[in-house]
This record gives C-alpha cells, sequence and structure tokens, in this order.
C-alpha cells in the first residue's frame, strides 16, 4: 500500500454534491482505503474567467494499485459523474480527479506525471493538501511549507471540513 494524494475540483452540477459522490466512489475502488478528507475550499477558476467557481479538496489513500491502474479508476468516476473532456483547457468541469503525489514515485509518462505539473503553484492543492498532510515532503525533497510560503491564497476560501465517510456540511 502507498500513500496517494488526490486532488477533487467540480464547478458545474453541484459541485459539492459532484465532491461527495467522488468521495464516496472512491471508497469502493480495490485495494484502496480512503483515509482522509480535508475541508472543502472555493476557488477562482483557472483559465476563462467567464465560468463559476470551484469547489476543491484532497484526499489521502492508501492504495496497492499501480499509477496506471488508478488513473483509469479515477478517469472512470470522472465520465460517470458526466465528465466530458474538450479541447478547452482549464474549462468547466462536472469533476477533475488527479493524483497529485503517488507515494514517494515520480513518473513522467505520457498519461500521467507525478507529483503533478503545476502541485507548486495550485493554492487550491496546497492549501487542503497542507491540511491533512503537514509536514510532508515532496519526492524530490522540498517540503510542502517551502511551497505554501511561495503560492499566496489568490481568492481562496476554506468551507466546513467533511463528516466521516466523505461527508460535508456544505
Amino acid at each position: 500500500m502507498e500513500r496517494v494524494y488526490i486532488g477533487l475540483g467540480s464547478n458545474l452540477a453541484g459541485p459539492a454534491e459532484q465532491l461527495r459522490a467522488a468521495l464516496a466512489a472512491l471508497q469502493t475502488l480495490p485495494r484502496t482505503h480512503l483515509v482522509t478528507v480535508s475541508s472543502f475550499y472555493d476557488s477562482e477558476p483557472l483559465g476563462p474567467a467567464d465560468q463559476p467557481r470551484y469547489v476543491n479538496a484532497v484526499a489521502a489513500l492508501d492504495s496497492a494499485l499501480e499509477p496506471p491502474e488508478l488513473l483509469d479508476a479515477l478517469q472512470t468516476i470522472e465520465r460517470e459523474q458526466g465528465r466530458v473532456r474538450k479541447a478547452e483547457r482549464w474549462g468547466p468541469r462536472t469533476l477533475d480527479l488527479d493524483i497529485l503525489l503517488f507515494g514517494n514515485r515520480q513518473l513522467h509518462g505520457e498519461r500521467l506525471t507525478v507529483p503533478h505539473y503545476h502541485l507548486h503553484a495550485r493554492p487550491f492543492v496546497l492549501y487542503p493538501l497542507a491540511e491533512i498532510a503537514p509536514g510532508l515532503r515532496l519526492p524530490d525533497g522540498r517540503s510542502l511549507d517551502e511551497l505554501l510560503a511561495a503560492c499566496p491564497l489568490q481568492g481562496l476560501h476554506r468551507r466546513a471540513a467533511p463528516e466521516p465517510g466523505g461527508q460535508s456540511t456544505n
């Protein structure tokens, strides 16, 4: 089993409900255990500004799946929740599930880059990650605290913490 951190985001079709449904789906993955979930955070969208704000969170999993297996499972969850991949980068979406960290692995494949390639510059990932993994060090040795110091909140607002079982009070 390896500790894996998953970024969750949505800005369409009831974003908080999308995240709750995704957390429920994560709990059903084979050879995987949902360990904890950060609070939900509201954030400004990347890319086109004419889209709704996002709701984001980070989940910690312990998984025996290999990275491509987990990626396939996450993309299945996205599709089941109405995600349609379009050519527009950073456009609105019902659900986005990103593998942020996979143990201490560093992967640079065609389908998957771990640590996530923009992890260091995304407050909607770093702040929820710090909430559930204080003192974390990335595979390259950088500390999460170093990354946070260089990444301002940029309109990020924390909501209430999810209830046990992946439920949130929002």
